[in-house]
């Protein structure tokens, strides 16, 4: 086993581990707040559902529009450069919001917030398809997804005994972990992308004139497309699961920290196993299974009333995440031309802006205009019709589905 894990750490170059580390870094630090962000707001600003949720949207509108411009500068000016940007501005936001008490306080750190994730996604993933060829890409997306939630695993559990006791302090240890990795990339990380010094050096308008080239893919876009729609239900999940089981059933912010835990020790120790079932199978039906899974999960939610059935729906739910999520992200960055890579992957990691949007706003309305477990069938009913359009796109011609790097195969 040892000589085994050796052999896999040599089969990575060495900044490929370093981001992993740093990866790991600032999940922790990030998972000190995000479980119980959606509490915090709610409890400081004494407003309903929706209104809090309206500011998690206003985040990942941000985002949303920012995935256009993260991709351009990524192919322009490097990957380096936005992520180290994106980590230091992740640290400042939760600086920002552990002083603010009041609505209009809370837009500028939720603004920081949203444009820093897709910035970082969409830098880490071109320097990841950079740095490899493409029959690594799989296993190392693979591994920086454990080493993510193995973050994820340590984060909850420390957050949830921090906030009950200070919310303050779990947003400082939190801006602490982005400061410090964003130190890593600044001074012991290299730029992968390679310019093309025999021809002229696009300006920023004409790289995001690039963007034409993207929409003019017709399958990447409806696979785009169909993932933003069906992730909807699991981003509610994600943003209303936590003040859903305190509100109604009254768990502590410590008892529900185990259940995002769950889901972290589950993508560090299932993620690999269940990618050696996803690597023997195309990876367009893997995807729509993923999707199916997801929606199982998030629907059974509206069924549980206790600890451990919000546990089971959690195991559930992060089967379909290990089987998607991972697949989604190899496919996405295959299907990409080498000079277009960053704007591809931004467009892809505009599904999970969509997805951020809409899924506060619908949650709310939901919760607010019909009863609290209509959040989880409508995150049912969305997901499997989203599982159910991307299995019929799995049965076109495979010439049609598949990536440029299979193209290229002899």
């Amino acid at each position: 086993m040892r000589n085994r894990l050796a052999t896999i750490f040599r089969s990575f170059p060495a900044q490929f581990w370093l981001v992993a580390f740093g990866v790991l870094l600032s999940s922790a630090g990030s998972s000190l707040i995000w479980p119980f962000q959606l509490v915090y707001i709610s409890e400081t600003l004494q407003a309903p559902l929706t209104t809090a949720g309206t500011l998690v949207s206003l985040s990942s509108f941000v985002g949303l529009v920012v995935s256009f411009l993260g991709g351009s500068i990524a192919d322009r000016f490097g990957r380096k450069p936005i992520m180290f940007l994106a980590q230091t501005a992740h640290g400042l936001a939760y600086l920002l919001m552990s002083h603010a008490e009041t609505y209009a306080a809370f837009i500028l750190p939720m603004t920081i917030l949203g444009a820093a994730m897709p910035f970082y996604a969409i830098g880490s993933d071109a320097m990841m398809a950079d740095l490899l060829p493409p029959q690594r890409r799989a296993s190392a997306f693979a591994i920086l997804r454990m080493t993510n939630n193995a973050g994820f695993a340590i984060g909850p559990t420390l957050g949830g005994l921090l906030v009950v006791r200070s919310y303050t302090l779990a947003f400082y240890a939190a801006a602490a972990a982005m400061f410090f990795y964003s130190l890593l990339l600044f001074f012991f990380t290299h730029e992968t992308l390679q310019r093309q010094h025999d021809h002229p050096q696009e300006t920023l308008l004409e790289n995001l004139l690039g963007y034409r080239h993207v929409f003019a893919d017709r399958r990447f876009i409806a696979f785009v497309a169909l993932v933003a729609f069906g992730m909807i239900g699991p981003l509610m999940m994600w943003v209303f699961l936590a003040v859903y089981t305190k509100t109604y059933y009254g768990l502590s912010e410590t008892l529900y920290a185990w259940i995002p835990t769950t889901n972290a020790l589950m993508c560090v120790f299932v993620q690999y196993f269940v990618t050696l079932f996803t690597r023997r199978h195309p990876p367009t039906q893997m995807i729509a299974l993923g999707m199916f899974v997801y929606a199982l999960g998030v629907g059974s939610v509206a069924w549980m009333s206790d600890f451990w059935g919000f546990w089971t729906s959690m195991v559930v739910f992060t089967l379909g995440e290990l089987i998607l999520i991972p697949t989604g992200t190899t496919y996405a960055a295959g299907l990409a031309p080498e000079t277009l890579r960053g704007r591809y992957l931004s467009l892809y990691w505009l599904t999970w802006g969509l997805a951020r949007t809409l899924a506060p706003l619908l949650g709310g309305v939901l919760n607010d205009l019909i009863c609290p477990q209509a959040i989880w069938y409508g995150g049912l009913i969305l997901g499997l019709l989203s599982a159910a359009a991307l299995w019929r796109l799995s049965r076109a011609p495979s010439s049609y589905l598949m990536t440029r790097d299979e193209k290229k195969q002899p």
